[in-house]
């Protein structure tokens, strides 16, 4: 089961990994309100379970609440790649310094997880693989050890990572455990002009065979269903 994003930022808020203030919305007046409370400039962003929503329109900036207004009406509605976008979502804009790419993922044929990592972040990873295929790193982590300090230290350093991502790895693989997820990615993770390494966007699978585990997920507008 696919988590729309802001489920997705808001399971990593929970386990400590830093996201940008935001609220979902589900009308254009709202998204007026939100903006005006979010410090009126806004990145407005199509909630739906799919790839591709910058390049199908889905993800703008609005400089103001009267620009967020008619931003979301744009986007409410949307048809991306089959998915009709009922929800946007509003966060505060940052500055940002550097983009990386980090996720883990469970390697069926393997019989084991992945972190795969780059320091090549806001892009959609398949094409630096096809382009760079040294810019992308696999990294095999044993599920009995986890992603220890080290393990964390050693993803870094195998994607040209900076040393202070390892926190945010280490909370990200917490996320993965935890909530029985099969996928949790960023991209990107970004570090801001002011130093902090923040989640801007994010995407979690959770494995449907553990619901019996994690009842809190449920069904229906909560998750998305």
């Amino acid at each position: 089961m696919d988590l729309f994003e802001h489920q997705a930022r808001e399971l990593f808020d929970s386990y400590g990994v830093s996201v940008p203030p935001a609220e979902v919305v589900r009308t254009a007046a709202e998204a007026r309100a939100a903006a005006a409370r979010l410090g009126g400039r806004v990145v407005v962003k199509a909630q739906v379970k799919t790839g591709g929503r910058g390049k199908a329109g889905g993800v703008k900036m609005a400089a103001d609440p009267a620009a967020a207004e008619l931003t979301a009406r744009q986007i409410l509605g949307m048809d991306i790649k089959g998915h009709v976008t009922r929800a946007v979502m509003l966060a505060q804009p940052v500055a940002v310094a550097a983009e990386f790419y980090v996720s883990y993922v469970l390697d069926r044929a393997g019989g084991t997880f992945l972190a795969i990592a780059s320091a090549e972040g806001g892009m959609e990873i398949e094409d630096v693989a096809a382009a760079r295929p040294d810019a992308v790193a696999r990294i095999p982590v044993d599920p009995e050890e986890g992603v220890t300090e080290a393990v964390a230290r050693r993803i870094a350093a195998a994607a040209d990572l900076p040393a202070d991502v390892v926190p945010t790895l280490r909370a990200l693989w917490q996320v993965m455990v935890a909530e029985d997820a099969l996928l949790v990615e960023v991209n990107p993770l970004v570090r801001t002009a002011d130093g902090a390494i923040v989640a801007l966007d994010g995407k979690v699978t959770l494995d449907d065979n553990a619901r019996y585990r994690q009842t809190r997920w449920g069904v229906g507008e909560e998750y998305g269903d």
